[in-house]
This record gives C-alpha cells, structure tokens and sequence, in this order.
C-alpha cells in the first residue's frame, strides 16, 4: 500500500532525510521509532506531500504521488492525526467530526458520527463541548474520529498518546487495536515500545534520517542492543 524508495527532504538547506525505505503492506500496522529529532515526523509529512520529497520516491497504492499537493495525496485514502492534535478549537465535538467527514472512495461500512461514538463513548457524551474546552485524552479521541471520518485506507498517528495519562492511553491502545481488527492500514508515531510491540507487524528505527533497523516485533523484542542504542530501552 506504502513504499518509500531512497526518499530524501530537506528544509530549506538542511537535509532531514537521507535515503528513507519503508514499505506498508494493506491491513498491515507499521511503527515508526527513533529518539526525537531523528525524523519521524517529516517522514510522515513528507508521505503527505506536506514537506516535498528532494529525492527518491513515494508510492501509495502502485501510484508515483512524489511532488503530489498534499490535498491529492489525503484524496487517495490517508488520514492524520497529527502531533499536537490540532482540532478545530471553535467547533463542538460533532462539528468537529462532521467537517471532514466523506466517504468518496466508497467504502462498504464507512466510519460514521455514531461509529465513532461507539468507538469514544467518551466524546458522545461532549458531542456538544468546544474543542477548546476538552481534556488533552478528548481531544486526542476527537483527532482520532476526524481522521477515521474521512474514511481513509490509511491511517497515520504521530505520537499516538504523547502527554496522556496511563489510563487514557490504554483507551487509545484498545481503540487502535479495534481499528486494526477492521483491516485499516496503520502507520504510528510513538515512544510507548511495549504497546507498540503489542499492536503493530512491523517496526522501522529511524537514526539521523533514515532506517538503520527494520524487523518484525519478535525480532525488535530479541534485539536488545539495537533497543539500547537507538532507543535507549
């Protein structure tokens, strides 16, 4: 489904990328790890189109979307959540969640306002609060349904649970693991290894822009040296 080839990006003059590959099988869930400033983040947004490609290639679904606007790349079928959340702070929950919502690329069992609900009991019951007005856990589950609102083939989550408590981040790992059973693609941002190891197939370490260890969770699990080095875990 998602196949970075030799991708490289910079800002301005500096380069943050160096070569990337990482390739994301449909149905699969897929990490991205590394200690912070490695890269993770402009990988992602360099997916999205949001920071342009200097070298290299991005496909998605067979498709050259390298160079791609990032509006036509979220039209094939990606959904963010981003770091920080960024919900629209003056619209309620539902206005929230009914702004993005689509299903243009004819889904058979599209996520909708009331799937999400049963999804976040949680927002049901602030489906009339200001985004401003919710906790750092509510607004995390609200970037989650804006994204799955949109119905996409994949979903990407930069720093799935940064900042939550340890009981809200369990709500957010089981609610994962419940997007994962319905054969979403995932790609997840996050420092939490043991849950990560837990809900994802694959796991790529990211060091001073790009993959210097690739492997399944078994492999990541018996690896302890790559784990101390590159994550310090």
């Amino acid at each position: 489904m998602l196949q970075l080839s030799q991708v490289t990006a910079h800002y301005g003059t500096s380069q943050a990328l160096f070569g990337m590959d990482l390739t994301l099988e449909a149905g699969q869930v897929a990490t991205l790890l590394g200690r912070n400033g490695m890269g993770k983040t402009t990988t992602i947004n360099t997916i999205l189109g949001i920071v342009r490609a200097s070298g290299g290639k991005v496909l998605f679904d067979g498709q050259d979307v390298t160079g791609w606007p990032s509006f036509r790349i979220a039209n094939l079928g990606i959904g963010l959540v981003p770091e920080g959340r960024q919900i629209f702070p003056n619209l309620s929950v539902r206005e929230n969640l009914v702004a993005t919502a689509s299903n243009h690329l004819g889904q058979a069992e599209p996520w909708t306002l009331e799937r999400v609900f049963a999804l976040f009991p949680e927002l049901q019951g602030r489906a009339s609060a200001m985004g401003n007005l919710l906790s750092g856990g509510e607004q995390q589950m609200l970037a989650i349904g804006r994204a799955l609102m949109t119905n996409p083939r994949l979903l990407i989550l930069d720093e799935a649970t940064e900042g939550l408590a340890p009981l809200i981040r369990q709500k957010i790992w089981a609610a994962l693991a419940e997007i994962r059973a319905t054969g979403l693609s995932i790609l997840v941002v996050d420092k939490n290894l043991q849950d990560l190891l837990r809900l994802a197939d694959r796991h790529y370490i990211i060091q001073r822009g790009h993959v210097v260890w690739a492997g399944s969770g078994d492999a990541l699990r018996a690896d302890e040296t790559a784990r101390a080095s590159y994550l310090g875990v």
